[in-house]
């Protein structure tokens, strides 16, 4: 999964995208500048093959919002449903699934396929990088307000993808900038930080991306090029079935892993179905032409059950939906007046 520069494609990344290789494509907030720019954007990719790539984004809402405007509504960050949690549960859930059904409904009525939520780390409160994009540090209600959220996602027409497995919540490191260690056992990571993965959302969750740490006292290997975790742990104890998506490959976190090639195969190999790069088009390039993986049928059918079943193909047809207005209602009401 590669991203592009702007707001349309230039001749160079429509070949890149052509690549067989190529299985998606993920887009930040320099590739908005309208709704309407979006939705000619992301038909572009589309019709570049067929079946079409996979257009991706980090929208959880909050700080981690790409698109803030013209279409998008102002999403609160996760911990506001957590702290909604601690005074009305009920309320809660309906709060959550109602962010999750304006959050897919937007998305995909400008042709965006999928989003990188729910984080399902726990809000231990040291983390730099996490903070409020966690919902609670609970484990248990981590688990019952991202199923609720996933659930408002599916009724949409969207899966949801997890992170960050085993846990981002407990070190205060940022992956993107440094390689954070965590140091507990295993016990402790297994009773608290994987504790969502192992309730009824893991049946929930399209994919999963796993953390750029290391748990120095299990695998000497950050957790997205570590068999034991991916392998043995998500896809054996959890019993995970989706797709395990790399984090971004160009992140500081990843660089134990070696060069650009040396990350992919890693993480290939240690069970991720797809590998982000992103922001560093020359070493996507440099992958392209030196990494020649086999691709498996499972691994394919998996990342071909993304494909989503919009509910509303255009914000058009959205502005009509009862169930999303009704949502948004909701939605809104999250956000204090400014």
């Amino acid at each position: 999964m590669l991203d592009v520069a702007g707001i349309a494609l230039n001749d160079e990344e429509r070949e890149r995208l052509c690549d067989p290789l190529v299985g998606g494509v993920i887009l930040f907030a320099r590739n908005f500048t309208s709704g309407e720019a979006l939705i000619e954007l992301t038909a572009e990719i589309h019709a570049l093959r067929d079946p079409p790539l996979i257009i991706a984004v980090d929208h959880e809402g909050g700080r981690v919002q790409r698109f803030r405007r013209d279409g998008f509504t102002h999403l609160p960050a996760m911990r506001t449903l957590g702290q909604l949690w601690d005074d009305d549960h009920v309320a809660a859930l309906d709060a959550a699934r109602s962010v999750g059904l304006v959050l897919a409904a937007e998305l995909l009525a400008h042709g965006v396929d999928l989003s990188f939520t729910p984080v399902l780390d726990l809000d231990y409160g040291g983390s730099r990088v996490i903070g409020d994009r966690a919902l609670h540090r609970d484990p248990l209600v981590v688990a019952k307000l991202a199923g609720a959220l996933a659930a408002g996602m599916a009724a949409a027409g969207m899966g949801c993808v997890g992170k960050h497995f085993p846990g981002h919540g407990h070190v205060e490191a940022d992956s993107h900038l440094e390689i954070p260690v965590d140091t507990r056992d295993f016990d402790a990571i297994w009773a608290q930080d994987i504790a969502p993965y192992r309730h009824r959302l893991g049946r929930q969750l399209a994919g999963v991306m796993p953390a750029h740490v290391i748990y120095q006292q299990i695998d000497p290997l950050p957790a997205g090029f570590s068999p034991f975790w991916l392998q043995d742990v998500l896809r054996g104890r959890v019993g995970f079935q989706g797709v395990v998506f790399s984090d971004d490959l160009t992140m500081e976190g990843a660089s134990v892993a070696g060069d650009i090639l040396a990350r992919a195969r890693a993480a290939h190999a240690a069970g991720c179905d797809m590998v982000l790069v992103c922001n560093r088009p020359e070493l996507a390039v440099d992958l392209l032409d030196r990494w020649a993986p086999v691709v498996t049928p499972e691994a394919a059918a998996r990342i071909a059950a993304l494909r989503p079943v919009p509910q509303c193909r255009d914000p058009y047809a959205l502005a009509l939906h009862p169930a999303y207005l009704q949502a948004l209602g909701v939605v809104t009401g999250l956000i204090p007046a400014a």
